[in-house]
C-alpha cells in the first residue's frame, strides 16, 4: 500500500508538493515578489529580515536582507500574496496535512525569503517554539506540547520557490523526538554551522520552481544562503483552531496589529478573511501581544 502525503509528513516532518501555484497566478506572484524585493531593497519597504539577525524583532539597521516581512499587508501594495495564501489549493494541501477542515484554518504570518545581495548568511539549527537551550526533559516536554489527543500537528510552515532552492536543511524526524548527543552539541552553539551538512541525519532540501515544501516548524532545521544564488521563496505558516492559543507566542512576536484594520480586511476574500477573523480571536483570547525569543 502507498504510503500517503499526510503518513509522509507525519512520519519525517516535511513533505514536497510539486506545481501547487495554478498558472493564471504564477506570473503575477513572480512579478509581486520583483516589486517586493525591490522596495525592500531600496528602503522604501522597511519591514524586512536583516543579515546578521536571526529572529524577530529585527529592526531595520543591518547591512543587507535576506526576507520581506509582512507581505500581505495592504501598504505593500501586492494583492497577489493574499491570493496565493487563501487559495483553494494551498488551503487543500493544508488540510490535508494537519487532517482538519476549512473552518479550521487559522490565519499566521506570510513572508518573503530572498538572497542577500552582498554578504553569505545562515541561520544556527533550531526548532522555532523549542529553545536551542532546553534540556533533553525540557525538551521532550515542549515536543509533547504539540500532542492534542488524536491532533498531533496545530500548525504547518512552508516555502514555495519561484526560484531553484537550495537553502533548507532539516534532520527528518527530529520534530518528534529530542536531539542526540552530537545534534545538541551543533545546535546549541549561537553560531550558524560553517558546513550544515555535519549535522547527523540532515538532508538538504532542494525545491525547484514551482515546488512547496510543507514542514513542521519544530523539525530540527537551518537556512543558508548565498548572495551568488538568486532566491524568491515564499514563506508563510497557517493554524489549525483546534490547538487552542498555543501558537498565540510564535505568531504574535511578528507585530500583526495592521492585520485587525479594515484596510487589510478588504483585500481578502471570504476565504481569508473567515481565516483571520480566527486569528483575531486567538489574539483577543489571550489578551495582548506576546513578545519571544529564542535566545
Amino acid at each position: 500500500m502507498a504510503i500517503t502525503l499526510k503518513e509522509r509528513f507525519d512520519e519525517q516532518g516535511f513533505v514536497i508538493v510539486p506545481n501547487l501555484i495554478i498558472t493564471e497566478l504564477r506570473a503575477e506572484l513572480e512579478q509581486a515578489t520583483e516589486n517586493a524585493i525591490s522596495k525592500t531593497r531600496s528602503g522604501v519597504w522597511p519591514h524586512r529580515r536583516v543579515v546578521g539577525k536571526q529572529f524577530p524583532p529585527y529592526g531595520n539597521d543591518g547591512p543587507d536582507s535576506w526576507g520581506v516581512q509582512h507581505v500581505m499587508h495592504p501598504e505593500l501594495g501586492e494583492p497577489a500574496f493574499a491570493k496565493w495564501y487563501s487559495s483553494k489549493e494551498l488551503r487543500g494541501a493544508v488540510e490535508e496535512l494537519l487532517a482538519c477542515q476549512d473552518e479550521n484554518l487559522q490565519m499566521e504570518l506570510f513572508n518573503l525569503l530572498i538572497n542577500p545581495e552582498s554578504h553569505e548568511f545562515a541561520l544556527r539549527w533550531h526548532r522555532d517554539d523549542v529553545k536551542t537551550t532546553a534540556t533533553d526533559e525540557e525538551e521532550r516536554e515542549a515536543l509533547e506540547i504539540w500532542n492534542h489527543g488524536n491532533l498531533r500537528f496545530v500548525e504547518i510552515q512552508w516555502n514555495t520557490a519561484l526560484y531553484e532552492d537550495s537553502c533548507l536543511f532539516v534532520v527528518p524526524g527530529s520534530h518528534r523526538v529530542p536531539r542526540t548527543d552530537e545534534q545538541r552539541s551543533q545546535s546549541s552553539t549561537p553560531d550558524p554551522p560553517e558546513d550544515p551538512m555535519t549535522m547527523p541525519g540532515v538532508l538538504q532540501v532542494t525545491l525547484h520552481p514551482g515546488d512547496t515544501v510543507f514542514y513542521n516548524n519544530n523539525i530540527l532545521h537551518c537556512g543558508k544562503y548565498s548572495e551568488k544564488a538568486k532566491r524568491a521563496t515564499l514563506h508563510a505558516s497557517m493554524g489549525d483552531t483546534r490547538g487552542g492559543a498555543t501558537r498565540a507566542r510564535n505568531v504574535l512576536q511578528h507585530g500583526l496589529a495592521w492585520m485587525k484594520e479594515e484596510p487589510f480586511r478588504k483585500t481578502l476574500d471570504k476565504d481569508g478573511q473567515g481565516m483571520l477573523d480566527r486569528l483575531i480571536a486567538m489574539q483577543e483570547g489571550v489578551g495582548h501581544d506576546i513578545g519571544y525569543s529564542q535566545d
